[in-house]
């Protein structure tokens, strides 16, 4: 027979706590275990006012209410106290009762502002030392990656700006320009085509068009910069910059900055074609790290004879090219690295002058780059293959790090900036990261991993290996 719900009457009175009613497996009640606030109140203690005004929001009750929305996808905040008023677990997750009444979502937005985006990472960074102090960070290879976020702003915001307006509007004609002389004009031959007027959004200034494929048109994008431990995947750094900035220029800071926030010497460090700037190789060299990073492919064209025919003595400063003639280092150095030249005479009278020289020219110069060395030494380690461990972590580099910004983007919001401008969209991703690591913290102290000793029959290497049980969130 079929049964029949009377609901027409509701209980008066809840018996018991609200934590009777969240499940114990879900992840609110998992992170609270590991999740240590305590230092938050002293730390945002400057921020207000204790002799006058109303009391405000307590700090550790608007950072749960923030990472509960992060946990859930949510990430604006009406959606975010609409989904509290009538989930038990977020009630109980920020110590809120059934009959208290939540905060205003505007409170939300003007603790993000009075906080400011360094106190933000000081709690991702706090994820991180406790992280470190559960072993989940052995600091021996780290995968480093960029990605993009879309900016919040529409197309109809995107307009032109012209250079002679900025400069004109930054220096008026009336002004003294005695204290700020003309800049130096640029060496080398002019432009054949101007250069195109850059475009911005006016809503968002901070954003900048770019796009993370040729093929794609370009969108107002942020760029955030992750590093993520090899062990069990702790994002142990991120950063936000603008779309525009190249991720090749940021990598010996992200790496100084890993080693004294994990205080342990990295091995390897992993990064994708974007990272192969001869000056990173040769950073990583000089502080003895292993560079997983794969070098771009030398394009063969018909011409000269190109500049991997020369050979470069670094001892000497000196470099032999392909007919036996010296050519040696001028007088002034480039923003890049040094020039090399011959001699008139040499170049005339070399056999191979034909298939070097262009008929404009009379004597060949090349450019050796800083960094060539080690650049050189690391094509020929791939030219002759990576072994079986180098192979391995190239391959874990893929899921590692790229899994992370999947995660991040599908799981918790961050395909595109919720909020407008650096400091804001900072702030989102560093919630986001200290988000995945309370996950990740919250299910080795749960053990809901199941924790193997693997062998690589490749390279002979253990490894631990976390593998997650089926219904976690």
């Amino acid at each position: 027979m079929l049964n029949r719900k009377d609901r027409s009457e509701n209980a008066l009175f809840i018996p018991g706590s609200l934590k009777d009613y969240v499940p114990e497996d879900h992840i609110l009640k998992r992170v609270n275990k590991v999740l240590d606030l305590s230092w938050l109140r002293e730390e945002v203690a400057d921020c207000y006012d204790h002799t006058n005004g109303r009391p405000g929001i307590d700090p550790e009750v608007a950072v749960r209410l923030m990472l509960a929305g992060f946990f859930h996808g949510i990430v604006h905040d009406r959606k975010l106290i609409r989904e509290a008023e009538v989930n038990i677990a977020i009630r109980w997750f920020i110590g809120y009762d059934l009959t208290d009444k939540l905060p205003h979502h505007s409170s939300l937005t003007r603790i993000r502002q009075r906080w400011g985006m360094d106190r933000f990472r000081k709690i991702f960074e706090k994820t991180v030392e406790a992280c470190m102090k559960a072993k989940l960070v052995n600091g021996n290879t780290v995968h480093i990656d960029a990605t993009l976020i879309r900016a919040d702003v529409s197309w109809e915001s995107i307009t032109t700006r012209h250079a002679e307006t900025v400069y004109s509007e930054n220096n008026p004609a009336d002004e003294d320009d005695s204290d700020h002389p003309e800049p130096p004009k640029k060496r080398g031959r002019p432009r054949k085509h101007n250069k195109k007027p850059k475009k911005v959004s006016k809503t968002d200034p901070d954003a900048t068009l770019c796009t993370a494929n040729p093929k794609n048109r370009m969108e107002p994008n942020y760029k955030q910069h992750t590093t993520v431990d090899d062990q069990f995947g702790v994002v142990v750094d991120v950063e936000l910059t603008t779309g525009e900035q190249s991720e090749g220029n940021k990598l010996i800071e992200i790496v100084d900055r890993i080693r004294e926030t994990i205080g342990a010497e990295l091995q390897f460090v992993t990064a994708d074609l974007g990272y192969s700037h001869p000056l990173n190789y040769h950073h990583l060299e000089s502080r003895n790290i292993d560079s997983v990073i794969p070098t771009k492919k030398q394009i063969r064209r018909q011409g000269p004879i190109p500049i991997s025919r020369f050979k470069y003595n670094g001892k000497h400063n000196t470099v032999r090219c392909p007919g036996g003639k010296w050519l040696h280092r001028t007088r002034t150095k480039q923003p890049n690295g040094w020039d090399y030249a011959s001699t008139v005479s040499q170049c005339q009278s070399c056999h191979l002058k034909a298939r070097c020289l262009p008929p404009s020219m009379k004597k060949r110069t090349i450019r050796i780059v800083d960094g060539y060395e080690a650049l050189t030494r690391a094509r020929r380690r791939i030219a002759k293959g990576w072994d079986a461990e180098r192979k391995d972590l190239y391959t874990r580099h893929k899921w590692r790090v790229e899994g992370a910004h999947g995660e991040a983007k599908t799981q918790h919001g961050l395909r595109r900036a919720v909020r407008r401008g650096l400091e804001n969209v900072a702030i989102q991703m560093y919630l986001t990261a200290a988000v995945m690591n309370l996950k990740r913290l919250a299910a080795f102290s749960s053990n809901i991993f199941s924790i193997n000793w693997v062998k690589n029959g490749r390279s002979g290497l253990i490894e631990r290996s976390l593998r997650p049980i089926r219904g976690f969130a």
